[in-house]
This record gives C-alpha cells, structure tokens and sequence, in this order.
C-alpha cells in the first residue's frame, strides 16, 4: 500500500508509490558525450569568461576562481520601476549572478574534490554572500548548484552559480514564515529526533545528515548544523569542515549512480529565524502531469530506503 507524507512545516505533501521501488543501481544513467571542443572554464582558457572577480590562488595560478555569468538570469542594469496593474506585475530582473569555477581540473567533480577544497569552495560561498548582500536593494542571495543534463548543466567542467535577488525566493520565505509558527526553531527539535532515526545519513558532532522524512526527490538529503546557525557568517571553522565532510559523503554515493543533482543553499533572511542548512535533490525521477498539475510529488524510493543506500 501507497504512503503520503506531509513535510515538517510546510503544506506540502509526496506519495510514496513503492510499487515503482527499485534497486540504486537500477537508476543509474548513461549519457553519449557530446561535449564542445572548447571548455571555457578551463586553464588558459581565462579570457573567455567574463572579467574575474576573485580566485582562490595555487602555485602562481589558481585553484577556484569566479566571474560574472555570461548569460545571466539577473543582471545589475538601471533598476526600473515595477510596473503594476490587477493581474499584471512586470519589472526588469535586476540583480547579480555569478559563476564559481570550483577546480582546474575538467574531469574532476565535486564530488571528487579533497574536503579542504570544499571548505574553500564554502569559505568563498560565506565570502560573496556578505558582499553581495550589501549592494542595494539586494534581499537575498541565492548559492546553488546544478550538476548533470538531468540537473540543467549547460557546461562539464564542475562550477556553482550565486544570484543576488531584490526579492526573498519564495521557498525561502515560505520556510521563514512556518518556523514563526512554533515557540522555538522546529529544526532544531527534527535535527535531534533524525539524528536517531532510520532516516539519519551520517553524523558528526556538529551536522547532520539525513533524507527528509517526506522527500520529494529519490534519494533526496539535508545537511544540518546541530547547533542553531542562521547564515554561513555564523558557521565555525568546524562546523565548515563537517559540512564539506558530509556534503562530499552524499556526493561520493551520487557519483556511483551517476545521477544528476541539484544542490543549494538556504540561510535565514535579514529578521528571520531561519535554521541555515544544505539541500541535495537528485534528479533521477521526471516529473509528469501529477506533479504539475497538483503540486504534489510522487517519489519511488522511501527516505528510510534511501539513507540505507547512503550509510552502505
């Protein structure tokens, strides 16, 4: 028999429909290559990307670097006014969106990456939200990452994007507003009850891992810090170190499958009470008409199933 889930604090429910169950290596995905002769990310290849902002240097050149997207989402042009009418809302997508190349090596993924080189990475991630966060009227800015076609990668060679946006993401302040419904921070209370549950990932003293009791994405995990942080400003050099840890663990297994995922961010907006936290979406299951047409999510593989996956 089929199961349905409500998430923790949102009115957002999935069905389990364990009828589709099937073994992680049965999801696995191959994919023909098709890649272009150039890769504008690599080494000596700097002077195809955008000026650089800022790298991360290694033996007289660099280890991570980052620039401007050349096809932005958002862009930092002469903000205009919001034209508003009954049902029509239009305005020009200000904002700033960034590229982080995360290694020079075109080959190696994140997950491949040493820990320390993902502490980097997240050290880099503290850094541009702080700066970005101050330009006016920025309201939040949003890290992720897409890795694979499944994923929306345009390009191979491992890199995570920033956008600085005038409005709070909606999921972000859909969790913000929810959190205002309990006396104290709810993922405090999740974090203690799946530290020791079937749905527990890994754990150290300071995060931790788990697949969300209602997943929505095969495979689907969290990385918390146990102690309440709201941004990554706040984050121990400790806390840092496990996170990178826990991420590249998550990853390692993803790679084995060969599965495409999302990663991202969510900190707390400015006067919020956010719990900060990392959110690891494979893409192995397509949405269909269900989905879209309910706003509700059918998911293969039950969260206890796929946190034995990741222990193994």
């Amino acid at each position: 028999m089929g199961i349905s889930r409500k998430d923790y604090i949102l009115d957002r429910w999935v069905y389990y429909a364990s009828s589709r169950k099937k073994r992680p290596q049965e999801y696995k995905k191959f994919y023909s290559k098709d890649e272009s002769k150039i890769c504008y990310f690599c080494p000596r290849n700097e002077h195809l990307t955008p000026p650089e902002i800022g790298r991360v240097e290694y033996k007289g050149s660099w280890k991570l670097r980052w620039f401007l997207n050349k096809f932005p989402a958002v862009e930092k042009k002469e903000r205009s006014k919001l034209k508003a009418k009954k049902y029509f809302s239009q305005g020009n997508a200000y904002g700033i969106h960034e590229v982080v190349v995360e290694t020079q090596h075109h080959k190696s993924q994140l997950a491949d990456l040493p820990v320390q080189q993902i502490i980097e990475l997240f050290e880099v991630f503290k850094v541009r939200v702080k700066e970005l966060s101050k330009i006016k009227n920025i309201k939040y800015v949003e890290v992720f990452k897409n890795h694979g076609k499944d994923a929306g990668t345009s390009l191979v060679h491992s890199h995570s994007q920033i956008t600085a946006l005038t409005q709070i993401p909606a999921l972000v302040a859909e969790e913000a507003e929810s959190v205002k419904k309990f006396r104290k921070c709810p993922y405090c209370d999740i974090i203690k009850i799946e530290a020791k549950s079937k749905r527990k990932i890994f754990e150290t003293k300071n995060v931790v891992a788990f697949a969300p009791y209602a997943s929505r994405f095969n495979y689907e995990a969290w990385i918390f810090t146990r102690n309440h942080r709201k941004t990554m400003e706040e984050l121990s050099e400790n806390e840092l170190e496990d996170l990178a840890l826990a991420t590249k663990k998550i990853l390692i297994k993803l790679k084995k499958i060969n599965a495409s995922y999302n990663l991202f961010i969510h900190y707390s907006p400015e006067k919020e009470n956010l719990h900060f936290h990392i959110e690891i979406t494979p893409r192995i299951a397509t949405w269909g008409g269900f989905e879209l047409g309910t706003n509700f999510t059918i998911n293969s593989v039950l969260p206890e199933d796929a946190a034995r996956f990741y222990r193994v």
